[in-house]
């Protein structure tokens, strides 16, 4: 174990900084404000969180220019205990941090909850905090998947009507929905709170802002743990490929678990057989949602669906439970119902401000789905394919593009990773570690799931270790894999 030391980072880490092009903030953002405040209420729906808004420029560098009301929620620490608080990045993109909060906070120790504030948010454009509002029907026309040229060719006209809707309904804020953005948010929420340095703990989507605040406010940083760790380096290629691969460890990860336990449902058929003909099924348009009467499942929606309950193993009984039942069913042909509301907001927004992801035409985009076929054939659709397509034709540069971290903090960021994460592969967080060099430490939990905080007491009690105490863990240090509980 390493405990670090605690200092200031010096004059020659700042020149370096700028000499890279990467200031701590804008010069606009630099000159000093007045402080932020937050007025804490008890929240509407659990009085025993607290609920507040924070003005904050829409623009940040035009910090006197319009403004939006950023929404947060906290659960106060004891006050005998209290030593800080302690920030939670949500995931997604487009989780909400408030609800985390309000709902979930549990998530964190009762150790961590004695010595922090637990406090969290919901980024610029998401949930209460101005959302990204579009036309439905623009959200609906963008396929799954696309099938030729002129698929592609729509998808593109699409996708720049969609926009300047967005733009239109949402305001300036569109346009401002980056993680680069989101972290001078983060920095402000730190002043809020009176907290001199960050205490962090990011999950998921949440770890890209994680990672960007460390480069922009290193010496802010008093200790930051990105568990589920994404890497923003990769290109188009890299990034379905490693997200093909993540999903399909997870489905042989599955399937290994439902040959040796009876609380699989399918336990003791062959599973890849059953799987095999529910694809064929869903290719033919004959295969029905049982949770959801007459909704027909395509290829794309069957693999979506079966992955997301990949990311916690106490999911993964009902999962069986799932596909054995829509095995065993007569497939009916119906229409998807849908809502009456002109509008519906659009979390995803941000991903496209974040991740430059070009491909040229159809015969670029079937090539990736052809190779990433090959790479999970089984799990042949990975969710990566609908950001391909949602972000199709997004203008260069886009506001936060993919580089190598730069990172000169004092403290190194804890990087909690899964061997068997179906989402953000462990392949990320060895890269990343790579990146941060000594100013990252990778704890390795050699379970399932998408992240690992919860996976059992031996994670739970490094990362609590290393938020309180800033004790680092040793170079090489794991965790054993929890059995999914039945």
């Amino acid at each position: 174990m390493l405990r670090v030391r605690k200092s200031a980072v010096g004059w020659a880490v700042a020149l370096a900084l700028t000499a890279a092009g990467l200031t701590p903030a804008s010069p606009a953002a630099a000159r000093p404000q007045p402080a932020p405040t937050i007025d804490w209420r008890p929240c509407a729906e659990d009085g025993s969180a607290e609920c507040g808004t924070l003005s904050l420029p829409v623009d940040w560098n035009r910090p006197g220019g319009e403004r939006f009301d950023l929404s947060l929620a906290r659960r106060v620490a004891k006050p005998a205990t209290r030593e800080g608080a302690l920030v939670f990045g949500p995931g997604g993109p487009g989780d909400s941090g408030v609800d985390r909060v309000v709902n979930g906070s549990s998530r964190f120790s009762a150790d961590l909850r004695a010595r922090f504030d637990i406090v969290s948010f919901d980024p610029r454009g998401t949930g209460g905090s101005h959302p990204v509002v579009c036309a439905r029907d623009l959200l609906a026309r963008q396929p799954q998947l696309i099938a030729d040229q002129a698929q592609f060719d729509a998808v593109l006209a699409n996708n720049a009507l969609l926009r300047a809707d967005c733009r239109a309904r949402t305001g300036a804020l569109y346009d401002h929905v980056d993680t680069t953005s989101a972290a001078h948010d983060l920095d402000a929420v730190r002043a809020a709170l009176g907290e001199r340095q960050l205490t962090f703990h990011g999950s998921s989507y949440g770890t890209l802002l994680g990672q960007r605040y460390a480069e922009l406010y290193p010496d802010r940083v008093r200790a930051m743990v990105l568990e589920a760790t994404m890497d923003h380096s990769v290109g188009t290629r890299a990034f379905l490929d490693s997200q093909a691969l993540a999903g399909e460890g997870a489905f042989d990860e599955f399937v290994a678990w439902c040959d040796r336990s009876t609380a699989c449902a399918l336990h003791g058929r062959d599973f890849r057989t059953i799987w095999a003909g529910l694809h064929a099924r869903a290719e033919r348009g004959l295969l029905t949602d049982p949770k959801r009467p007459g909704v027909v499942l395509t290829p794309f929606e069957l693999s979506r669906l079966t992955h997301k309950d990949f990311y916690d193993t106490w999911r993964w009984p009902g999962l069986a439970e799932w596909l054995g039942t829509m095995d065993a069913a007569t497939a009916l042909r119906s229409g998807v119902p849908s809502t009456g509301d002109a509008v519906a907001p659009y979390p995803f927004a941000v991903f496209c401000q974040d991740w430059s992801l070009p491909v040229r035409d159809y015969r670029e985009y079937v090539g990736h789905l052809r190779r990433v076929a090959r790479l999970a054939p089984d799990l042949r659709y990975p969710p990566a394919l609908f950001a391909l397509v949602t972000c199709l034709g997004t203008p260069t540069p886009v506001a936060n593009p993919q580089h190598r971290l730069r990172v000169h903090t004092d403290v190194p960021l804890l990087l909690a990773a899964t061997v068997h994460d179906p989402a953000t592969g462990y392949d990320w967080a060895r890269t990343v570690a790579r990146q941060l060099g000594r100013r990252g430490a990778v704890l390795t939990y050699q379970g399932w799931g998408h992240g690992s905080y919860s996976s059992g007491p031996c994670v739970q009690r490094a990362v609590d270790s290393y938020l309180i105490d800033q004790v680092v863990p040793a170079r090489g240090a794991s965790c054993p894999a929890v059995e999914p509980e039945v």
